[in-house]
């Protein structure tokens, strides 16, 4: 098994690079602001879309997912941190959120 961190929202730089690994009806109802949305059971297809040198903050509504998408990350080499609490969380600390629906961002 490979170690990675957990950190929760509130430690996680305005500039992060934050991917959120959410379905697509949980990421259009709401989400991190410049977030990069790669569903999880797309990333196996998708990875080179990341860079393996880049601190990546996985993120997905309660940290489930993006516990497991980090540890998978890190195994194939990747830098990557599990975002505790995840978007739920992210909404709690009232962090920036934007929806592609027009609708105001709430987490699903």
């Amino acid at each position: 098994m490979s170690d990675f961190d957990t950190v929760p929202v509130g430690d996680i730089p305005a500039d992060a690079s934050i991917l959120d690994v959410r379905e697509d009806y949980e990421w259009v109802a709401g989400h991190a602001e410049g977030a990069l949305h790669i569903p999880m059971d797309q990333l196996p297809g998708r990875l080179s879309e990341l860079d393996p040198d880049e601190d990546l903050f996985i993120i997905c509504r309660t940290g489930g997912r993006s516990h497991r998408v980090a540890q998978w990350l890190v195994a194939q080499g990747y830098s990557a941190t599990n975002v505790a609490g995840g978007m739920d969380m992210w909404f709690e600390a009232g962090r920036p959120m934007v929806s592609d629906n027009g609708l105001k961002p709430v987490v699903l």
